[in-house]
């Protein structure tokens, strides 16, 4: 596991602070490796999610600290979103 997709576990972790996702996500980081939310669980993976969602590090690093919306992220095409569209609306409030 790269040192960046290390550091995404951790911050998605302290970012959801107990609480659940209902459903799954995949957060597919350019280059380094992918993060599964699943429920309350965060971890490296690679399978299967309700929605991927794809950036770039800088992208994905400035969604977490609150920096760029993740709505503005997906209309200005730099977060490319695939599959179930609810769930990725889903995310971005336990995210908030």
């Amino acid at each position: 596991m790269s040192e960046v997709v290390t550091a995404a576990v951790t911050a998605l972790k302290s970012k959801m602070a107990g609480e659940s996702f209902e459903g799954s996500a995949k957060f597919v980081i350019e280059d380094e490796g992918s993060v599964i939310i699943e429920g309350d669980d965060v971890r490296e993976g690679d399978e299967d999610t309700d929605v991927t969602l794809t950036a770039d590090q800088e992208t994905f690093e400035a969604i977490l600290s609150g920096d760029l919306n993740p709505t503005a992220a997906f209309m200005g095409g730099k977060l490319a979103i695939d599959g179930d569209m609810s769930a990725a609306m889903r995310l971005a409030g336990v995210l908030a």
